[in-house]
């Protein structure tokens, strides 16, 4: 049974306050930040723990019997906890994306709060904190910035267009990822939900994110959507349905891009010999 649009309207709401109360309290937190390396060897802080427990119990408040998927659980691997209703709701949550940023005192992190049902995302919003800019989509409404419409870029690919990049890409995606560099002006911010934000507003021609997380991806995912983009993996293939019940870790490798560019974006993606060929 598909969800009502109030009731959709309604998570929606519920992120954006959510999201708003864990990047503020980031803002604060960054002043006496402490951190530690996961056994990934990614950096965590402990701002990112107490932005997420924000962010989940407020929304229980609402939704207590909803299903929750964030970045940062015990023993350094992610929460998890099932729905507790026949509702198949589940919360995707990165409570700062763009850590290692954090950590270091530059400002370019962001909240992501995404719900997903049946395995779509029908809510979703990121929040940049620095400047007070909230990201937003929902099912069958357009993407917004601050409650304004965006939308992706209408350019041709070219040297004065900004791509996202990682800071990091697997040796077998570097000539593709070389091409792009070179054919476009390109940007490492250090957070994928970042790039996918920027993606939608037209800041951004495209963006690619290498090993991403779930809770990389889910916003991100819905605000490219319908603000006209395509989000896919590297060999074009849809994303989403995603399977959050048995989700435990996947890593995907992504490609975001307004549907002018995307097909173009690919094809150097694909086109490129890797370096192990």
């Amino acid at each position: 049974m598909p969800l009502e649009h109030t009731e959709i309207s309604r998570m929606l709401e519920v992120a954006v306050v959510a999201a708003r109360l864990a990047g503020q309290r980031a803002m604060e937190e960054i002043k006496y930040v402490k951190t530690s390396i996961k056994k990934n060897r990614q950096i965590v802080t402990n701002a990112d723990r107490i932005c997420q427990d924000l962010i989940v119990n407020r929304i229980k408040e609402t939704y207590p019997d909803h299903g929750f998927i964030a970045e940062e659980g015990p023993g350094d691997q992610m929460l998890k906890q099932p729905p507790r209703s026949s509702e198949p709701v589940w919360w995707i949550i990165d409570p700062i994306d763009g850590s290692s940023n954090y950590a270091h005192g530059l400002l370019f992190f962001t909240v992501a709060v995404a719900a997903l049902y049946q395995g779509h995302p029908v809510a979703a919003v990121i929040f940049e904190p620095a400047t007070e800019s909230m990201y937003t989509a929902a099912k069958d409404t357009d993407a917004q910035l601050n409650a304004s419409r965006i939308t992706v870029s209408g350019e041709d690919i070219n040297e004065f267009a900004a791509f996202g990049i990682d800071t990091h890409f697997k040796p077998e995606h570097a000539a593709g990822v070389n091409e792009i560099m070179r054919r476009t002006k390109f940007r490492a911010l250090g957070s994928g939900s970042l790039h996918f934000a920027y993606v939608a507003r037209g800041a951004l021609l495209g963006a690619i994110a290498i090993d991403a997380k779930l809770w990389d991806i889910a916003a991100g995912a819905l605000l490219i959507a319908n603000a006209d983009g395509i989000m896919t993996d590297l060999a074009g293939n849809k994303v989403f349905p995603a399977d959050p019940e048995n989700y435990t870790g996947r890593e995907y490798n992504i490609l975001a891009a307004g549907k002018k560019t995307h097909p173009a974006f690919l094809e150097i993606l694909k086109a490129q010999p890797s370096e192990n060929q």
